[in-house]
């Protein structure tokens, strides 16, 4: 079986007929070293009739680099997601952040790089409601001890950078749901992570307001040289992306490149 590995912007890749993957740099020959990096990742679920709803993954995501996932429901994506949070554990192979193992971190670590290294963005915004708009963004910084001067500083950037600069004081049921998802990705982006994830984040949203988000979130995620992977069921989304993934229950084939 073949499987693809996606590379670095600065690389291209080409499949051979024999399955191999041939690369060559655009720019130099320096080493390809991703931010997010997966080998033969495999998952199956236990029961009366057992499913393999991951087999033989392998991906690297370099920084700045923007992914999209898709497939069929239930095959797999959001256990996908999971895997690479730390959140679930594959049966076979490693899960790499920055060069490091996370099947060798304990709980407690995983926690840590989760809050320093991840953001998270979700469907269902999971905006914090007795809080104002400053706070929820804040969270993240609360979390890792940053001081409140810093912490004001970042927020007051990032409600700029998502367009509610004049909203840091409202309530989220002030809020439309386009603009309490653009509360989401500027928490999931305050602390500067080295990772963004993100589930259907427009899967609630109207076409125009769901536009505007995949936008928004491409430009952070440029402008932040965060490393980006969007798991959609949206054709819309997908062209807003570097590399668009098929998950299938043989693995992660690349099927096209995409140039925004």
């Amino acid at each position: 079986m073949a499987c693809w590995r996606l590379l670095a912007p600065a690389f291209s890749v080409v499949a051979t007929n024999s399955g191999s993957i041939r690369k060559w740099s655009r720019l130099n020959s320096r080493e390809y070293s991703p931010v997010l990096s997966l080998r033969n990742i495999s998952k199956t679920f236990d029961g009366s009739c057992p499913r393999e709803v991951l087999q033989s993954v392998d991906l690297d995501v370099a920084a700045g680099h923007y992914v999209a996932i898709t497939g069929e429901s239930g095959v797999g994506k959001s256990t996908l997601l999971n895997v690479i949070a730390g959140l679930e554990t594959p049966d076979t192979g490693t899960v790499h952040l920055n060069g490091e193992d996370l099947a060798d971190l304990a709980d407690d670590e995983l926690t840590r790089i989760r809050r320093e290294q991840m953001g998270f963005v979700f469907q269902a915004f999971h905006v914090l409601p007795y809080l104002s708009v400053a706070q929820n963004v804040e969270l993240p910084l609360s979390l890792l001890g940053i001081d409140a001067v810093q912490s004001r500083d970042r927020v007051n950037e990032m409600l700029e950078s998502v367009g509610l600069a004049d909203r840091g004081d409202s309530m989220p049921r002030e809020l439309s749901g386009g603009e309490l998802q653009r509360v989401a990705i500027a928490r999931a982006l305050v602390h500067r992570p080295q990772l963004i994830l993100a589930d259907e984040p427009t899967g609630n949203l109207d076409p125009e307001a769901a536009g505007q988000i995949l936008e928004l979130l491409r430009r952070q995620i440029k402008d932040n040289a965060t490393a980006g992977i969007l798991v959609t069921h949206s054709r819309d989304a997908a062209r807003t992306v570097d590399e668009v993934l098929t998950l299938t229950p043989t693995g992660l084939l690349r099927s096209e490149s995409r140039a925004v």
